[in-house]
């Protein structure tokens, strides 16, 4: 195929066909691209008969992509990526107007104690604007932005790819989180003493804190550990367990009847809180306005005025 042959190529088909070599489900893939079912099977059905190939054959609920989808993928993504970029840089981008769909990974700590502000603000200032949230920690997030799967992360961060960029929102604090009646702050013989329960999607039952005190000699017991921050008031309600969250989480459970935060008896180290975004999307005028948000509403108030 020439460039003249690119007339008969139907865009909105092609970016079907990469969507269902990400989610290999009809129902997803009109999901994420706003379409019914019908749409996308007869969009299926005109790609096949431009690739002269059947692409994606049914087996146990899954649509499995053929090899020569495979190898069609390969060299379309990065096509259709730089397409993307190039009409971005010559439209403008309005919020007020803007019907914008973004796709952003967060980590479940930001999604529950710093998105509902996010998007309190995002409803007055992009009321047409939809965030498709993606659950993403810090050994996610590499992937996702990998495969283009989200444009925006928000977690904790470790290696990411060499095109991405990274920029610092905000120190995580750790805080003590209880529901106990008792007077005073609890010193470290009794955070030591009490039952704990720990908040990681790996589940791990060891962390940073289980490595301070260790340091200092001594050791806590753990006896739960649960994937998800909003489990945690009814886990510690009417109990003697203690949980370590971050500041901004503490706040808003804090708020929460019975609930009580405070500081550590330890010393623990304070991790940036990051916003990672594709190198594809750094000038996109819509993902600009989408970093300038998070940097304000999620980034601590000495970050507000920075642009991203």
């Amino acid at each position: 195929m020439n460039r003249n042959d690119l007339r008969r190529a139907d865009l909105n088909l092609l970016v079907v066909f990469e969507t269902m070599m990400r989610e290999r489900n009809v129902t997803r893939a009109g999901e994420r691209l706003f379409l019914g079912q019908t749409t996308i099977s007869s969009a299926l059905g005109r790609l096949r008969a431009l690739f002269n190939d059947p692409l994606f054959i049914r087996t146990a609920g899954v649509m499995e992509p053929t090899a020569r989808a495979v190898e069609i993928h390969a060299r379309l993504a990065p096509a259709l990526e730089g397409i993307a970029e190039a009409l971005s840089c010559t439209q403008a981008f309005d919020p007020l107007t803007s019907d914008a769909s973004f796709h952003v990974g967060l980590s479940d700590d930001v999604e529950y104690a710093l998105l509902p502000r996010l998007m309190r603000q995002l409803r007055d200032e992009a009321p047409n604007v939809t965030l498709v949230v993606r659950r993403a920690d810090r050994w996610q997030l590499p992937q996702l932005l990998s495969a283009g799967e989200i444009s925006l992360g928000v977690s904790l961060t470790q290696e990411l790819p060499a095109s991405t960029h990274c920029r610092r929102l905000r120190p995580m604090q750790p805080m003590l989180l209880r529901a106990d009646s008792a007077a005073g702050p609890l010193d470290l013989d009794a955070f030591c003493r009490r039952p704990h329960v720990v908040v990681s999607s790996m589940g791990n039952v060891i962390d940073d804190v289980d490595h301070a005190l260790g340091l200092a000699g001594r050791r806590r017991k753990v006896v739960l550990a649960v994937p998800q921050f909003s489990a945690l008031p009814a886990l510690l309600a009417a109990s003697d367990m203690l949980a370590m969250v971050p500041d901004y989480v503490a706040q808003a459970m804090a708020q929460l009847e019975g609930m009580r935060a405070e500081f550590v008896p330890l010393d623990l180290p304070t991790p940036d809180l990051s916003m990672a975004w594709r190198g594809a999307s750094h000038n996109d005028p819509r993902e600009r306005w989408l970093r300038s948000r998070f940097c304000r509403y999620v980034g601590t108030q000495e970050r507000a005025a920075v642009a991203a």
